[in-house]
């Protein structure tokens, strides 16, 4: 199994342990990560970050309530591993955990 999921030309996923959800990546054109090509032990450069502002409007997630008051997500992923940053705003901030396999 892999860690990355490529779901079309130069755009992969990967499953945030963090945010219990999958994060879009394009290692492809104009405004692609960095990417060693390794999608069992991925490298991204510079750190990845995702957020959700707490609006409803914005974001039709809201309304299911999955993120109610939003979310900040910001790690670097190298060689397999993600380390989450202090400013992110769920369980696995400060810390490195293995990177897991992708999950549907």
């Amino acid at each position: 199994m892999s860690k990355l999921h490529q779901i079309a030309d130069g755009v992969v996923f990967f499953w945030c342990p963090g945010c219990d959800d999958n994060h879009q990546v394009i290692i492809e054109g104009d405004k692609a990560w960095g990417f060693n090509g390794d999608y069992d032990k991925p490298t991204f450069t510079p750190s990845y970050l995702t957020w959700v502002e707490p609006n409803p409007h914005a974001n039709p997630r809201y309304k299911k309530g999955k993120y109610l008051h939003g979310f900040r997500c910001h790690s670097f992923i190298t060689d397999g591993n993600i380390q989450f940053l202090d400013d992110c705003t769920h369980k696995l901030k400060g810390q490195t955990v293995e990177l897991p396999e992708w999950k549907s």
